[in-house]
């Protein structure tokens, strides 16, 4: 129930700082009974569905959590982590060595940190503009580093969210494909929060319907489908999530930001 991490790794050497065993041990255990719950509802969802519990993987959004929770989801087999934002993450990394983890950013990207975020993440889950992803290249070059992607599609029709339309999706994905240090690896996609989560499946039906299409007209797998959270992954399985992003069924409640 992983992505190749291998794929994004520098090192097979793993060593993870910064954490006490009391801290460790407390944080652990918790996360573990929540992993073990993720696992079951993931089984659960495949049997449903047809699919097998390897085709999915859980990436671990760790945003507001500390490093000492990463490195305790990372004990517990976890390899794939997501962060929102670039200036935390550079915060947490200096606190955490796990070469062979691959961390992803899922957030919302700004052109303007581009460079740190090709230099700090092994991969950008939320590309949403030509602009954007014409820096991510040049960045990547910089790096001398083959950047993976995937492009972020807004199917909720909410302000507040970010990502291509559909109707620039295919002249986007175009695009990316010609740049040489990308590498597009399929779409993600937020949709709207819903009491029942059985009300999100059209859009993630119409993602899976979007790669399908898009795939077949630039002549690319794109093997990567990321939909799916904490209330609602076991429906994006269902239609055909690949990658599931989970924060609060994992880590816990979210600490409130200090004003």
């Amino acid at each position: 129930m992983r992505l190749p991490a291998e794929k994004f790794a520098r090192s097979p050497r793993v060593r993870i700082a910064c954490m006490s065993p009391e801290k460790s041990s407390a944080g652990k255990s918790s996360i573990a009974e929540n992993l073990d719950r993720i696992r079951q509802r993931v089984a659960s969802a495949c049997r449903r569905s047809g699919r097998s519990v390897e085709e999915i993987a859980v990436v671990a959004v760790s945003k507001t959590f500390s490093a000492d929770a990463i490195g305790s989801a990372y004990e517990l087999g976890l390899r794939h982590f997501g962060e929102n934002r670039v200036q935390e993450w550079e915060s947490k990394l200096p606190k955490l060595s796990a070469p062979d983890a691959a961390f992803h950013l899922i957030g919302h990207l700004q052109g303007n940190k581009a460079r740190r975020a090709a230099n700090l993440f092994h991969r950008i889950d939320s590309v949403d503009s030509l602009a954007l992803a014409q820096k991510l290249d040049s960045a990547a070059r910089e790096e001398r580093k083959k950047l993976p992607v995937l492009i972020e599609v807004h199917l909720s029709g909410e302000v507040s969210k970010n990502g291509i339309s559909e109707s620039e999706l295919s002249a986007l994905a175009e695009k990316v494909g010609e740049f040489p240090d990308l590498e597009l690896l399929g779409l993600m996609t937020v949709p709207p929060y819903f009491e029942d989560a059985r009300l999100a499946r059209p859009y993630f039906r119409k993602l899976r319907e979007l790669r399908y299409e898009l795939a077949r007209r630039i002549g690319s797998p794109l093997p990567s489908l990321s939909m799916g959270m904490s209330h609602d992954f076991e429906i994006a399985i269902e239609e055909g999530a690949t990658e599931i992003r989970i924060g609060q069924a994992l880590f816990g409640e979210r600490a409130k930001p200090v004003l």
